[in-house]
């Protein structure tokens, strides 16, 4: 607690100037809404909470009568988890899980989260899911800031920047990153003698770059002519930003769900969490697609049919980029089944016993064919990159075969020239053979001035790499003289 940021993050931090007053603004940073969900009215009430102090006095304000409150906090900090988690009885797990971002530990890192049984998770009034934020950079520069600006959150988050699939069709200077994100919700039901509770963690926003696309498509669908009021759209300046607008949003019959369901608090969040998925799987997508156009036809990514070498590069590289995906593609896959289970245990339902739930208004019911859709996209993106990578494997032994019976036809050649050349030079030295080696002594370095050109000469003759680059520079020069003369020719008329 008095690292005041993620423990990860000390390292780096402790020798800094000022450190006492870093601590002390990481330590007191509250950003919080606290909206107010009361059954019959139209329309949810919000307090924007920017300090500890304001924070505590709205935890020891009484609530509204049949009201349901939930604080969205933006970040962490030591003064917002001591005040929530002492006011509000909450498992410390609940925050700890929120702080760190890793995919993966080695076998040394004593931070590691170890997964609960299912029993007992499906005890505790808590989830936490994980998603990925795909978000464009036009520049270098401009990743680096994004990276320093995610270093100055308490919570660890990184980039996981897309480097390895550069394409013909993107700009050299962009970058896409991927940002790893979680959100966490606890919920405290109603009792007789306190009202329900509900803590919702997100992650502060990059706002370096852009969302890719421009982020995800409305929620709403787009007014008709007739309509007279003006079209409102969420701000995109940030997460939070955009979560409370959505919030503010919320239809009176949803509003009234909340009282019998609190979890319906999360519904905005979710709605959020699955277009970032969606988004990302048309971005898998397009860059399949990409791979798939580079095995298909290499002549257009500056591959040419005689350079067997530059070729076989191109389909390794092909495959590495194809890799990166086969490493990732299993770590999504298992965050959207987790969150399929953490949101509906009986997620494997079919359409028929959903439609009841969804004749009760239960958003969250709602969400679970969208979040189906999601995990069917990613188990198909799996099936197609190992589809594909069969494929370039393939393609890449069958290019490797060819360049290999080249180079035996050129090593072919070389035979030929020792079997014509051997008996006669054996001839030759046999029948020249002097008695007086002596006087070998004035004359043994006109061998060596005769045999090396001559052996050089003999090389390029048989080498075909260097006749075939001959070639293709004697066509070169050919086609440009070509077009010179019909230019003359054009001018002429």
């Amino acid at each position: 607690m008095e690292v005041t940021t993620s423990p990860n993050k000390w390292q780096l931090i402790k020798d800094l100037p000022h450190l006492e007053a870093l601590q002390a603004e990481r330590a007191g940073r509250t950003n919080i809404a606290a909206i107010d969900f009361v059954s019959g009215q139209p329309a949810p009430t919000m307090q924007h909470i920017t300090t500890s102090m304001d924070l505590l006095e709205c935890l020891e304000e009484p609530a509204a009568p049949g009201s349901t409150r939930l604080y969205v906090v933006e970040d962490l900090s030591r003064d917002v988890i001591e005040h929530l988690g002492s006011k509000l009885d909450i498992d410390p797990l609940f925050f700890r899980e929120h702080i760190n971002d890793y995919t993966w530990y080695n076998t040394r890192d004593p931070w590691v989260e170890l997964p609960d049984l299912d029993i007992v998770s499906r005890s505790r009034p808590y989830f936490r899911l994980m998603y990925m934020q795909p978000r464009y950079f036009k520049n270098p520069e401009s990743f680096r800031r994004a990276q320093k600006q995610a270093g100055r959150f308490n919570v660890l988050r990184r980039l996981d920047v897309d480097n390895e699939h550069e394409s013909l069709f993107d700009d050299k200077s962009a970058t896409v990153a991927l940002v790893r994100s979680k959100a966490s919700l606890w919920i405290r039901p109603a009792s007789n003698t306190q009202q329900a509770v509900g803590v919702l963690l997100i992650d502060p926003s990059i706002t370096e770059g852009y969302p890719l696309w421009r982020g995800y498509r409305s929620f709403k669908n787009s007014p008709s002519p007739t309509e007279s009021t003006p079209f409102q759209g969420p701000p995109r300046t940030s997460l939070f930003d955009d979560l409370l607008f959505w919030i503010g949003q919320t239809s009176q019959e949803d509003i009234d769900a909340i009282e019998n369901n609190p979890r319906a608090m999360a519904f905005r969040i979710l709605q959020i969490i699955c277009a970032e998925w969606l988004t990302l799987s048309r971005y898998i997508t397009a860059r399949l697609g990409q791979i798939e156009w580079e095995i298909e036809s290499p002549e257009l990514f500056q591959v040419k049919k005689l350079d067997l070498q530059r070729e076989s590069m191109n389909f390794n590289m092909s495959l590495k980029k194809l890799h990166t995906w086969r490493r990732r593609l299993p770590v999504y896959r298992a965050m959207v089944s987790e969150t399929r289970t953490k949101l509906f245990p009986d997620h494997h339902r079919d359409d028929d016993e959903l439609a009841p739930l969804l004749r009760r208004r239960d958003c969250i019911a709602g969400m679970e064919k969208d979040f189906r859709l999601v995990a069917d996209h990613f188990n198909d993106l799996l099936s197609r990159t190992e589809r594909i990578a069969a494929v370039a494997t393939a393609v890449t032994a069958i290019e490797e075969s060819r360049r290999a019976i080249e180079q035996n036809k050129t090593l072919g050649r070389l035979t030929y020239l020792a079997v014509i050349f051997a008996p006669l030079s054996f001839v030759s030295s046999f029948f020249s053979m002097s008695g007086n080696l002596a006087e070998l002594s004035q004359t043994f370095w006109v061998y060596f001035c005769v045999a090396v050109p001559i052996s050089l000469l003999v090389y390029l003759l048989v080498d075909k790499n260097w006749s075939n680059n001959l070639q293709a520079t004697y066509e070169r020069a050919l086609k440009a003289r070509r077009k010179a003369q019909a230019a003359v020719c054009e001018a002429k008329r």
